[in-house]
């Protein structure tokens, strides 16, 4: 199947399930039906939250992540970090076996190798760890997020004895659009240590909705309903990395488009040339419409 034919398929599945999920047809005919939010179990003591993130070619951006955890370990929160990878990615190999080797309080490390067809398609890695988690809350992340100091503790006082499904960071702390060969990403991580990044380089961009890298789900409903578990179209490995349409069907299937909370020092470096994409033949296409995008906002 050819590039654009493979993307017009994943649009067209897109339209079907945002458009017929819970409007025309049942919530029920896709998944199971998300628990109300009045059942959901409220954390009282200490919680967990679970950090799911992927990586395929972005350990230059990894180690910004993995690093903040080191720098800046929470309190009040236990944190499991759950990376998903692939064995051909030899800088993030690299990368996190080093981070493996350190102990952080409140900190649990975990690295899942998948098959790169696998990896590509997120949502194959997010349903695993939806269905399997142990966590009050998970955080559906990317690697690029980086939680700075406080950052985490802030998370544990908004979601305190909260049932909400699905919570979202109301701001974060963002940086200009940096080229490639910025000093801030042109590094080398397999031959860096623990990194820092300069705070006054962000400026503060709101977040309008939970999306993306910015889905934070209440434990009982990851195990309950999973991650697109019953969509076969997005449990299916694919040759390249795809676009993450499953996240609005996510939404969907659990039937809230989440409730914007207060959470401290989020930052994301933005960058031009997107790694997980470097083996697209459409990569320059979006690395010049990303820079185009820039230029007129």
């Amino acid at each position: 199947m050819s590039v654009v034919n493979a993307d017009l398929k994943a649009w067209f599945y897109k339209q079907l399930y945002c458009r017929l999920i819970g409007t025309v047809l049942p919530l029920t005919w896709f998944g199971p039906k998300p628990p109300e939010p009045r059942e959901l179990s409220q954390s009282i003591a200490k919680p967990t939250l679970e950090i799911v993130s992927h990586c395929w070619q972005y350990a230059h951006l990894l180690i910004f992540q993995l690093s903040s955890l080191v720098n800046y370990p929470p309190r009040n929160i236990n944190v499991i970090y759950h990376l998903f990878y692939a064995e051909e990615d030899r800088d993030t190999v690299e990368l996190i076996r080093r981070f493996a080797e350190l102990s952080v309080p409140n900190v649990e490390w975990r690295f899942s190798a998948l098959p790169r067809d696998a990896l590509f398609r997120r949502a194959i890695g997010r349903n695993k760890a939806a269905i399997e988690t142990t966590a009050d809350w998970v955080w559906f992340a990317d690697c690029d997020l980086i939680f700075h100091d406080g950052c985490m503790d802030s998370v544990a006082a908004s979601l305190a004895g909260k049932q909400f499904r699905l919570a979202y960071p109301s701001t974060e702390q963002i940086t200009e659009l940096l080229p490639a060969n910025h000093a801030l990403v042109a590094g080398k991580p397999s031959v860096q240590g623990i990194v820092d990044i300069d705070a006054g380089m962000f400026f503060t961009n709101p977040i309008t909705k939970a999306k993306g890298a910015f889905q934070i789900v209440h434990g009982d409903v990851a195990r309950h309903c999973g991650y697109c578990k019953d969509l076969k179209f997005y449990q299916q490995p694919t040759k390249r990395w795809r676009k993450t349409f499953e996240d609005t069907a996510f939404r969907r299937l659990i039937d809230d488009e989440g409730l914007p909370v207060s959470i401290l020092a989020l930052h994301r470096i933005r960058h031009q040339q997107k790694g997980r994409y470097a083996d697209s033949a459409i990569s320059g296409v979006r690395g010049y419409l990303r820079q185009r995008q820039e230029q007129n906002t």
